[in-house]
């Protein structure tokens, strides 16, 4: 079944310069008056008569199986241009893959995403891995919504809830105030509407809005701004009560303003970019909102911009490839810090989907999550606003065309003892060298208590991760790259909340940076170990120096050490010989002692006076300090060039 209000607002843009141009087939000129049924038919006509049809119509034919919900012949299609061309553009990928979503071949969607993992943003691997494993675990189904459809719901296509004051603020193609009929729907063009509400949050006695201009053409989408008593809604693009196109012959929803006073003005006005769904955030002065511009990440994706007292003082920035997708994304709510959304990404439930996302201190976005069963469906659903009830949990509304409606699309409500959205760890920070140098794909691993994986991640150029998954009360959190130190922990329940939302930033040591070359060998950097002449006790200033080693030893837990031990020639062979072995083992008890496994040590060697350094041989006479060079400890790195890999 075609969509509704969704297949109109976000899907389309009217465009009646299609009808006249004389290289198009019937299919072309079927499937760019939006006639979705027909085009399938001319197209399959042509087909079956032989005559040659362009990758371009071939996607048209997809798209039209798509939209009508033929999801077998649409996965046909689009995998055949795929497989034969480019021309394929990120929007229709996600169409492809949602059609082999809903013909029931998830494995072979998986297997997909698996081959183009190397060419795919690593946030929607993230994404999606993180809402496969909460749809198919079943975690997201028991959230406490309770759901009901709104008695004042029409026949026609009623959806876009906004809170108004004490009443609520909806769009609908109900004919009771304009006459005019929109081809694609066959209904009215839509309008905006107002409700009264009862006790338990039905709709009461809906009426048209009449705080805004009159126009005979598609007004929605109403946001009201209580701060400032200003209603924003989208609208189509006029000039002088008719409808304005673009070169290509294209009508495109603007964004506008209805203040205080009464007087309109455009926010927003792009006659070939659409605009949906506006919302005011009062703490940071931006609004946000929805729109098709060309460059973005999918076919409409949510934005924002900053305004200051009623001007707008930035470009359109769009929220990043952690919210915005291949599909669609609109109707941006914030509530308590989190971002509600819909998206018809391939990885939900049905066609649009309502997700939550927190924002971060950094300024970024947590893992969207998917609000379950409980409130999404396998059709639309979007439109998504709540607040506190006035007798304790949380409520609010949202459309949804699924199947029991009274119309297209229809306002349901909800109750919910707790604020929804799943419950998830998320760990994020940057992970660089104590000099603050970001380290670029170091690996980011979270395990369960029994090691086994949950999630891996890898750090980006600037030395950022970040890593999201379902809760759990007890996890270990691995930072690896081959040359540097390791960092390894785990975390309870307490810990755990301790760190949602602050960032955990980690700094590793790179081998390099903790070993010198010493008489061709690679050893540790240490100051030297002083010991008092002719003992081989562990003064204070040596176990500062052996504290360093312990510190290694526990950054670079595969580390494989060897205690070199050396005197001058001062006094016997064999006396040197023994208490040079003596501060080896003391060395080696000592580090011991203070936690360093006995795998990491291979040997504790005490050299005497067998590799002198420089003349001071037997008999040679030398000064002090000359004899001073030759007495030395070195602790040998055996593997340095494995770690150093």
């Amino acid at each position: 079944m075609i969509r509704k209000s969704i297949f109109i607002l976000i899907y389309l843009t009217v465009s009646f310069s299609g009808y006249s141009q004389d290289n198009k087939t019937s299919g072309d000129k079927y499937y760019y008056g939006y006639a979705y049924g027909e085009a399938i038919k001319a197209y399959e006509k042509q087909l079956q008569e032989g005559k040659t049809m362009t990758n371009y119509q071939f996607l048209n034919l997809a798209d039209a199986y798509f939209k009508t919900g033929d999801y077998k012949n649409a996965a046909k299609f689009y995998l055949d241009i795929h497989r034969n061309d480019s021309i394929m553009s990120d929007n229709r990928f996600n169409n492809m893959l949602q059609s082999l979503a809903k013909t029931s071949e998830l494995d072979r969607v998986k297997a997909f995403l698996n081959s183009k993992s190397g060419s795919l943003s690593q946030e929607l691997l993230q994404n999606t891995n993180f809402n496969y494993e909460l749809l198919e675990s079943n975690k997201g189904d028991d959230m406490g919504f309770v759901v009901s459809n709104m008695n004042g719901n029409s026949p026609q296509s009623d959806f876009s809830p906004a809170f108004y004051k004490d009443r609520l603020l909806f769009s609908s193609s109900r004919t009771s105030k304009s006459k005019k009929i929109y081809g694609p729907s066959g209904e009215s063009y839509f309008d905006i509407y107002i409700a009264g509400l009862s006790g338990n949050g039905q709709l009461l006695n809906p009426v048209p809005f009449d705080r805004i201009p009159d126009s005979e053409y598609h007004k929605a989408n109403p946001y009201y701004r209580e701060s400032g008593d200003e209603l924003y809604y989208v609208l189509s693009n006029t000039a002088g009560g008719e409808m304005t196109f673009d070169d290509n012959g294209k009508n495109a929803l603007a964004l506008g303003v209805v203040k205080n006073d009464g007087n309109f003005s455009f926010v927003l006005k792009d006659l070939s970019t659409s605009f949906y769904y506006p919302f005011f955030d009062e703490s940071t002065d931006r609004l946000y909102f929805a729109a098709n511009f060309p460059y973005g990440y999918g076919g409409t994706d949510l934005y924002y911009v900053n305004i200051t007292n009623s001007q707008i003082m930035s470009q359109p920035i769009n929220l990043g490839p952690r919210i915005n997708t291949p599909g669609n994304e609109i109707a941006p709510f914030i509530f308590e810090g989190s971002l509600y959304f819909s998206s018809d990404i391939f990885y939900g439930l049905g066609g649009m989907d309502i997700y939550k996302s927190n924002f971060q201190a950094n300024g970024g976005f947590s893992i969207p999550v998917n609000l379950g069963k409980g409130i999404n469906s396998k059709a639309d659903d979007f439109g998504f606003i709540i607040e506190q009830g006035a007798n304790g949990g949380y409520s609010g509304y949202f459309s949804s065309n699924r199947s029991g409606g009274k119309g297209g699309d229809d306002i349901y409500g909800f109750r919910a003892d707790q604020i929804p959205g799943l419950k998830t760890i998320l760990l994020s920070g940057i992970v660089a060298k104590p000099d603050g140098t970001p380290i670029e794909g170091a690996s980011v691993s979270l395990f369960d208590p029994d090691k086994t994986l949950i999630e891996e991640v890898f750090t980006n150029d600037s030395g950022s991760y970040q890593l999201e998954v379902p809760w759990r009360d007890e996890v270990s959190f691995e930072i690896f790259k081959s040359g540097f130190s390791v960092f390894s922990e785990g975390f309870d329940k307490e810990a755990l909340e301790a760190l949602q939302n602050k960032p955990l930033d980690i700094d590793l040591v790179a081998i390099a940076d903790v070993v010198v070359e010493r008489e061709n060998k690679q050893v540790l950097k240490l100051d030297k170990l002083a010991f008092e002449k002719g003992k081989s006790d562990i003064s204070p200033a040596i176990a500062v120096e052996l504290d360093k080693v312990v510190e290694v030893v526990q950054k670079f837990p595969k580390i494989r050490l060897q205690i070199l031990s050396h005197t001058d020639s001062r006094g016997s062979d064999v006396s040197n010989k023994q208490l040079s072995q003596r501060r080896a083992d003391g060395i080696k008890s000592y580090l011991l002692k203070n936690g360093v496994d006995p795998s990491n040590i291979e040997g504790a060697l005490g050299m005497g006076e067998g590799q002198i350094l420089n003349n001071c041989t037997n008999g040679v006479y030398c000064l002090d300090f000359l004899h001073d060079q030759n007495v030395r400890t070195l602790i040998e790195v055996l593997n340095y060039n494995e770690l150093d890999q």
